[in-house]
């Protein structure tokens, strides 16, 4: 069985090569990177297309191999080789990550034809691929799995930190219009003369909404308004996690799981809209969350962090990912 996966996002696809590396035979799956930069270095088992004249490198590599991993639909290139090269579908297994197909409105023709036609979905958010029934058309099948390791439980890397003399706020977690902000913001400023601190992630994202977002959150809160605009390891970011007793994410689609499954497996209180897929992921798990917009101060209560942080570790364990990993590469 020889696999595929192509993917335009280092962030989320380097723990999945690492992933793969530890529990799989690496010499079965291939890596194709399409990329304007040189983050990652060709290796034997790993493509890096950065220049036009290389996509001939993923026109061979798509006819020799069993299965193809289409690591989001972000790609122009991919979606258009797959228009022209509808036979190749059927071995399509479509890793979705929510900014791929939500609001069909603002998709292509091409985004919606491709979609339509992928025999294979992966997700473990059953309303996603409801979604895509509905809006796409789409006919092919459902496969749960977690997708990326930062989805999982992190036993072992995270511990809840008290003794903190503020109530310390997320809103967000990148420089992504589709945070919304100024929204929360405008929300939160009743809480303005509380012994509050608010912290922004922006790293990741549009720079220019960035500045906008810290102007606004200078200007409305002052020293209390703390933006993160520099990418930090991996430790220190759980580390600043481990501080955080609310956590506000007004996306109007379901986004920043990784961050959300993480704070609910410290015990954090998390908001989140109720009409996205997320809202009834976590109901159907048995895992409470906190309707936006309707804030309030105050972290969770004891009785609900716990039975939080019980369903989110049984339910997000390594152990299930690998299976479900296993289940649909083999």
């Amino acid at each position: 069985m020889k696999i595929l996966h192509i993917s335009t996002d280092l962030k989320f696809i380097t723990p999945f090569v690492k992933i793969i590396n530890q529990h799989d035979k690496i010499n079965e799956h291939k890596f194709i990177f399409i990329s304007k930069h040189n983050e990652i270095k060709p290796q034997d088992n790993i493509v890096v297309i950065n220049k036009k004249w290389q996509i001939i490198k993923i026109l061979f590599n798509l006819n020799q191999n069993n299965k193809i991993v289409l690591h989001g639909l972000f790609s122009k290139v991919m979606l258009t080789i797959l228009f022209f090269q509808p036979w190749l579908l059927k071995k399509c297994y479509w890793i979705m990550h929510g900014g791929d197909f939500y609001f069909p409105e603002r998709q292509t023709w091409i985004k919606k034809w491709v979609i339509k036609r992928i025999k294979h979905f992966i997700t473990y958010l059953k309303g996603d691929f409801e979604y895509v029934k509905k809006w796409y058309g789409a006919k092919g099948e459902y496969h749960e799995c977690f997708m990326y390791p930062s989805n999982l439980y992190k036993q072992n890397s995270l511990k809840e930190k008290t003794n903190h003399p503020t109530l310390n706020i997320q809103v967000g977690n990148s420089a992504n219009p589709t945070n919304n902000h100024v929204e929360v913001f405008k929300i939160l400023l009743k809480y303005k003369n509380k012994d509050i601190k608010i912290y922004t992630p922006l790293a990741y994202g549009d720079k220019n909404y960035a500045n906008s977002v810290i102007s606004t959150g200078k200007k409305l809160f002052g020293d209390k308004f703390i933006p993160i605009t520099k990418f930090i390891p991996m430790n220190e970011y759980l580390n600043f996690l481990g501080d955080i007793d609310i956590a506000i994410f007004a996306h109007k689609r379901q986004q920043a799981m990784g961050n959300i499954i993480t704070l609910l497996g410290l015990g954090k209180k998390i908001y989140i809209r109720n009409n996205i897929s997320s809202w009834q992921f976590f109901k159907d798990i048995n895992v409470q969350v906190f309707q936006y917009p309707n804030i309030q101060l105050g972290t969770l209560d004891n009785i609900i962090k716990k039975q939080n942080i019980k369903e989110i570790k049984s339910y997000f364990s390594e152990d299930t990912y690998i299976k479900q990993l296993k289940a649909f590469l083999n």
